[in-house]
Parts: C-alpha cells; sequence; structure tokens
C-alpha cells in the first residue's frame, strides 16, 4: 500500500506515535508483523499472539516474541492485558498473581504501559459498595506496579463505564491514568466531549475507535465519538501516543474479550487485513484535514 508522505511528516512534526492491536489484523504474530509493516507502523499494542492472550505468554514465549520483534524492528509500547476485567465478587488473588505476571512480561517485551480495567459490576452489591472494592483493588495493582504506568480503559459494563468512576480512579490513585476509548464511551450513552473535558488532564493515550449512536463500530471520523476532535486536542496538549482499535471485523479472541460484545460494523470487509488496512487509513485522513493541523 502507497503510504501518504505527507501523514508521516505531520506525525513526527507533531510528535505522535501511532500504534495498534494488530490482533485484529491476523492471529498469528506473522500476521500481525506483515500488517504492521504494511502499514507503516513500528509499535503494537499487544493482546494475543498466535491465539493467545498476552497476560498467559510465558517467560520463554515473551523472549523470543521480543526477539522476533526487535529482529522486525517493531516494539510493544503496551500490555493490552484483560486485567480487571472479572466480576467485582470474583476470588482477587488469581488476579493479582496473573498482575504480577504481566508485570514481569512488560519487562521482558520492553513495555512501559499496562492498560487494565475496573471489574465488572456485581448487580448483588450496591453501587457505592462496588466500586469502593474495585478501588480498593486496584490500589493494589498499583503498589505492586513497580516503574510501569497503570492506564484504566473505560469499558462497557465495568465500575469506569463513565467519566465519572475513570476520574475518581485517577484523583485517588495518581499512579493511573485514563485510557480514553471514545467508542466505548458512546455505547454507554456518554457525552464523549463531555467525558473528555473531565479526563482530559488524567488521560495517558487515546484508543482510536469510534461507533454510530447505535452502537455500531465504525472508521474513526465516522460515528458520533469526535474523535478528530479529541484526537486534536489531545495533541494540542502534548498527548504524543495513541493505540488504533479498528474493530471493524470479528477476529479471533475478540468474544472472549467483552462481556457485551460490539454491534457488526457499518462496513463490509472482505477479511481482517482490509478493515485493519481501512482503519489506519481512517486516521491518516483525520490527520492529513486542515482542522487538525497544528
Amino acid at each position: 500500500m502507497k503510504r501518504k508522505r505527507g501523514f508521516w511528516k505531520m506525525m513526527d512534526r507533531l510528535q505522535i506515535t501511532l500504534a495498534a492491536f494488530s490482533d485484529e489484523a491476523s492471529p498469528s504474530l506473522e500476521g500481525q508483523i506483515l500488517a504492521l509493516k504494511r502499514n507503516g507502523l513500528t509499535y503494537m499494542e499487544i493482546r494475543n499472539v498466535d491465539k493467545k492472550n498476552c497476560a498467559d505468554l510465558t517467560v520463554a514465549e515473551a523472549k523470543e516474541l521480543r526477539r522476533r520483534l526487535d529482529g522486525e524492528g517493531l516494539r510493544v509500547q503496551s500490555i493490552g492485558s484483560p486485567l480487571g476485567k472479572i466480576n467485582i465478587t470474583a476470588d482477587f488473588a488469581p488476579e493479582m498473581e496473573r498482575f504480577l505476571r504481566v508485570t514481569e512480561l512488560a519487562e521482558i517485551l520492553g513495555a512501559d504501559k499496562i492498560r487494565l480495567f475496573s471489574f465488572f459490576r456485581d448487580n448483588t452489591l450496591e453501587e457505592a459498595k462496588g466500586q469502593a472494592l474495585a478501588l480498593e483493588r486496584l490500589n493494589a495493582f498499583a503498589a505492586r506496579r513497580g516503574g510501569l504506568l497503570l492506564c484504566h480503559e473505560n469499558e462497557k459494563g465495568i465500575y469506569g463505564d463513565g467519566w465519572e468512576f475513570c476520574k475518581t480512579v485517577c484523583t485517588e490513585i495518581p499512579s493511573i491514568r485514563a485510557v480514553f476509548d471514545p467508542a466505548n464511551f458512546v455505547q454507554c450513552g456518554v457525552d464523549t466531549l463531555r467525558a473528555w473535558e473531565e479526563l482530559k488532564d488524567f488521560t495517558a493515550y487515546l484508543h482510536l475507535k469510534d461507533s454510530t449512536a447505535e452502537g455500531v463500530v465504525v472508521p474513526c471520523g465516522e460515528g458520533i465519538g469526535n474523535v478528530p476532535f479529541i484526537l486534536k486536542d489531545y495533541m494540542r496538549r502534548g498527548g504524543n501516543f495513541a493505540t488504533l482499535e479498528p474493530h471493524l471485523y470479528e477476529f479471533i479472541g475478540k468474544a472472549a474479550l467483552e462481556k457485551e460484545s460490539d454491534k457488526t460494523c457499518g462496513y463490509a470487509y472482505e477479511n481482517a487485513d482490509q478493515a485493519f488496512d481501512a482503519a489506519v487509513e481512517a486516521v491518516r485522513n483525520i490527520l492529513n484535514t486542515e482542522e487538525i493541523r497544528l
């Protein structure tokens, strides 16, 4: 695919690094490497590799993965872990063990960030009690994070599905910052502009994903998530990292990641590679518009 020189010059001038959930292009590491390089991307937010979730990699597998990526000139910018995607009343001990394993894997892979969540609600608990327990567990993660930055993503069905609790997390636990996902807010009925106003000072990076009012995932800029405005404002404020999360094609492992799956994409793609490339192109188009030039 021919790259647009203006886009990459702008990426350099604005000092923004674009990573991607490359497992949405292919379940195999080989396919992910090809997709990243085809689109001129150097960074990945690792989630699934060879049909295995990143949190379940062994030390040996992580070292081999690092060797392969180094050989291709690619890097892991963040660990897109599923940490915190368990019921709030579930036994926390196994989740803490998994957290500690992920911190070890992050060091091996050279990542300085771990994406996590604030636990699925349990309707048998009062909201305030559930929030308090979620904060307690997130504090436990933060106390064992080492030098890593923990990044909480707003997600459907967790305590942090609205901006209010996301802000509480970042205010009460300064070592946790926000991953701002516009599409997830749209799908939870949250005004993304209000959410951005409340969370922009706490946001470590963006997940670039867009949605229609009906909850259908579409390329960035085609939905009502206000992605172009948020991306522009993020960069104006010095933000320099974002992860592309297409969700434009059903990929292996997606069903296991979400309690409520996204609705079918409003666009038709023949395969995952085509959908992934279209997602990159959509972000390229946003960054190439006159309105976003700084």
